[in-house]
């Protein structure tokens, strides 16, 4: 509930930037005016998506390749687990990385990226690896897999916390960092058990 709340008030903070400078006042044409005095429609001619800097492209694109892994890597851990607490981790990978791939396609759309539509060819060997397994064997690879593509997921979003100048990017990291944190925490939990 937290994470469609937290969802929501990042499309509505995105929606509301986006409006940024466009009130309802009338200018007599029956048109809403932007601040500038110009009719709405007049101002968005000719506008175009807000870029990203190459660093900050990417890493969105670096986010969503991670973002997509930890998605199929999830989907294994359903199927080819029998620990429960396994199979949690693999609905909590796909149900936190899917609400943040999404947030980051919006962002990406506004600002003109192109987001890989799969995960890395690296990143498809690793799950291909890990498909052959099953049962405890599965699960200790999986676990050892999450602590590796989580520590490159925290350094990736807090390097981009420092570097990041775009807001709207900043909030994405701000507000999936706690999550990826979250996470990690968890899965080093996990790993204690095996």
């Amino acid at each position: 509930m937290k994470n469609r709340l937290a969802l929501l008030t990042f499309i509505a903070i995105v929606t509301l930037w986006s409006c940024n400078g466009i009130s309802d006042d009338k200018d007599g044409t029956g048109q809403p005016e932007n601040t500038q005095g110009m009719p709405t429609d007049t101002a968005m001619q000719g506008a175009t998506p807000t870029t990203l800097s190459e660093q900050e492209t990417k890493f969105a694109i670096d986010a969503a390749n991670g973002g997509m892994a930890e998605i199929q890597l999830g989907e294994l851990a359903k199927s080819n687990s029998k620990a429960p607490e396994v199979k949690e981790l693999g609905r909590m990978m796909i149900e936190d990385h899917s609400k943040a791939n999404e947030a980051l396609k919006i962002i990406a759309a506004d600002k003109n990226i192109q987001l890989p539509a799969k995960a890395s060819e690296d990143k498809q060997q690793v799950a291909i690896q890990l498909s052959s397994k099953n049962g405890s064997d599965f699960d200790k690879a999986y676990i050892a897999q999450m602590i590796k593509d989580h520590e490159t997921a925290l350094q990736l979003f807090e390097t981009g916390q420092q570097t990041v100048k775009d807001s709207t990017l900043k909030a994405f990291i701000d507000n999936t960092l706690p999550v990826l944190r979250k996470h990690m925490e968890h899965v080093k939990t996990l790993n204690k058990l095996k």
